[in-house]
């Protein structure tokens, strides 16, 4: 009796969890997270309007979604001032990375990244055997000339940035990234994550025609509209690059819940600002915590703060494990230097109060465990 024949490609490949998430740790600690801050999500949670829209959208749930997200589309292309052509609704930006690598990456396909960016884009890439060139940040923030540089050098057919940026949260002014799309090399396409955007300062979302062929960008209503359980995402890209998905995406990926509770959500400009005016509160006050035990905090346009510890990764690690056993779940960058830092999501005040408590017992007890 054999097994499945699983490709070449799969079987050079280990297994990997680009993230391991807070319900299969709370599974392995036995209990519980006091304070869940550590997969950006948005802790304040998604407008009225859309909550109440996926309820009454509960009783349908026995008809499959709209396999072409039609009015969801329509909403997303009317908010942004582009046609219906240019818009694709999927599973998240994850899904959509997935389904962007499948489509244009194939063995041996030279793919650009940052050292230490996204981890879920280099999980797609490498299954579909893409070959990952990465280059270092420049004052933790993502360096665009070297990312085009490096595309140029490799041939790269794709070439990855986050702007805002995760794991650092910092940003770059619109011009940098218009500049960028400018330089790219002939037949590199660019994938421009602007998951946290909407959480940005004026100025930072590129000017970017809709039929520009050199660029596709993502987006979610994961973190800004607060619906990470829902896996909405869309991209924003070219007429024929859109359609190019209809040959390989899950048609009926979309449940009829999550579109509509994304509808919704669009709608309400309301708690949109709202939202905004929350999600600076809550930077403010990780700051602030960071601060009064003696941290830096670097400035963030997301919705999460990454929090300088001030000595190396060995450090930061200890800290993340100490607020770990203390019921607190944060996460912290890959890759040194920015691996000095721990990385802290907004949230509700009661969570944010546990953090603020059990911080100096942690940072006491990293320093005591390092210093044996």
């Amino acid at each position: 009796m054999t097994g499945p024949r699983y490709t070449k490609l799969i079987e050079s490949l280990p297994a990997t969890v680009p993230f391991v998430g807070p319900e299969e740790q709370e599974r392995r600690a036995g209990r519980p997270f006091a304070a869940r801050l550590g997969a950006n999500e948005n802790g304040f949670g998604p407008s009225p309007r859309a909550i109440a829209a996926m309820a009454a959208a509960a009783g349908d749930v026995w008809k499959y979604g709209d396999s072409t997200s039609f009015e969801l589309r329509a909403e997303i292309a009317a908010h942004h001032g582009v046609a219906v052509e240019n818009v694709l609704v999927g599973e998240g930006i994850d899904g959509l990375l997935g389904y962007l690598c499948r489509l244009v990456i194939e063995s041996g396909d030279a793919v650009v990244t940052s050292d230490g960016a996204y981890p879920t884009f280099n999980y797609h890439v490498a299954g579909f055997g893409g070959v990952l060139h990465k280059v270092p940040y420049a004052t933790d923030r993502e360096d665009p000339q070297a990312l085009i540089a490096k595309a140029a050098e490799t041939q790269a057919k794709l070439v990855y940035i986050a702007n805002p940026d995760n794991p650092m949260g910092t940003w770059h002014a619109r011009e940098t990234i218009e500049e960028m799309i400018e330089a790219l090399p002939e037949g590199t396409l660019m994938a421009l994550d602007e998951a946290y955007v909407e959480f940005a300062p004026e100025g930072t979302e590129a000017r970017i025609a809709a039929a520009d062929p050199r660029v596709i960008r993502m987006r979610t209503f994961s973190k800004a509209h607060g619906m990470a359980g829902a896996r909405v995402g869309y991209a924003l890209a070219a007429p024929g690059l859109i359609a190019a998905f209809d040959k390989i995406r899950n048609h009926f990926g979309m449940c009829r819940i999550s579109q509509e509770g994304a509808l919704a959500a669009l709608q309400d400009k309301t708690w949109q600002a709202y939202m905004r005016l929350l999600v600076a509160g809550a930077r403010d006050r990780i700051t602030a915590i960071a601060e009064e035990n003696g941290l830096s905090a670097l400035p963030s346009a997301t919705n999460f703060v990454a929090i300088d510890c001030g000595q190396d990764g060995d450090f930061a690690r200890a800290v993340l494990a100490e607020l770990g056993a203390r019921g607190i779940f944060v996460r912290m960058p890959f890759v040194a230097p920015q691996d000095r830092c721990i990385r802290v999501s907004v949230g509700p005040d009661a969570e944010l109060d546990a953090f603020a408590a059990a911080l100096p017992d942690a940072l006491a007890a990293a320093r005591a465990k390092l210093s044996r």
